[in-house]
């Protein structure tokens, strides 16, 4: 026996229910049997209905023979059925609303997700046009090649007139790639060599202060001299 309790009074396995006297009631089909009633009573159908049971309920007990009136002037059957009918529908619609703010609590929540996950794409939607967009800046246009081509081609025809007029076709000046940084800063040698071949070319161009050498006469003239 003691081994029994204590295997039912283990902590690390859910308690098994026992019986009992209260009636189980599954609280979701109860909730959708109150939401149906509460649906029923706001309705037309509901309205017309009471309407005609009442008159029903009145012309009987007040034009039927005494004997056959069940319930004579006062009413009071009816007013007590009256007052049943109303305690029990204020509560089923209570609960029928309560129902409805936890649905509407729940969507809330779902909305609010959905948006931010919504917000988030947007986001990155924004940031991934962004990109494009300094991207494309970088891209070729359909303005600037047509003006390239527009450009070459009009060289292309001044060549030609070149030729055929017989000049010197003007080389195409074709630009040279940017040097690196460190190449840059770095001082020229050129510079030195180009300075060196132009001191050379004055010096050259420069006329000469050499005084001229006196024409030595030629022998045969000494000799007929003498």
């Amino acid at each position: 026996m003691a081994r029994k309790s204590r295997q039912h009074n283990r902590l690390d396995q859910p308690r098994v229910p026992g019986r009992t006297l209260r009636p189980s009631v599954d609280p979701e089909t109860f909730g959708r049997l109150s939401e149906r009633i509460a649906r029923f009573l706001g309705t037309s159908r509901f309205l017309v209905y009471m309407t005609v049971f009442i008159l029903l309920w009145l012309v009987w007990n007040t034009v039927a023979p005494v004997k056959e009136r069940f319930d004579p002037y006062t009413f009071t059957f009816l007013t007590l059925l009256l007052s049943l009918q109303a305690s029990y529908a204020a509560p089923l619609i209570l609960l029928a609303q309560n129902r409805q703010d936890d649905r509407d609590r729940v969507n809330l929540a779902q909305d609010r997700d959905q948006n931010g996950r919504l917000l988030a794409d947007t986001e990155y939607l924004t940031r991934e046009v962004a990109s494009l967009r300094v991207s494309l800046g970088d891209v070729v246009t359909r303005d600037y090649l047509r003006a390239e081509l527009r450009a070459f081609l009009d060289e292309l025809d001044e060549y030609d007139d070149r030729v055929e007029r017989g000049e010197r076709p003007r080389e195409r000046r074709i630009d040279k790639p940017r040097l690196d940084k460190s190449r840059a800063d770095k001082p020229r040698s050129d510079k030195s060599r180009t300075d060196k071949s132009r001191t050379d070319k004055s010096r050259a161009d420069k006329p000469r202060g050499d005084k001229p050498r006196a024409s030595k006469p030629p022998a045969d003239a000494d000799a007929a001299q003498q």
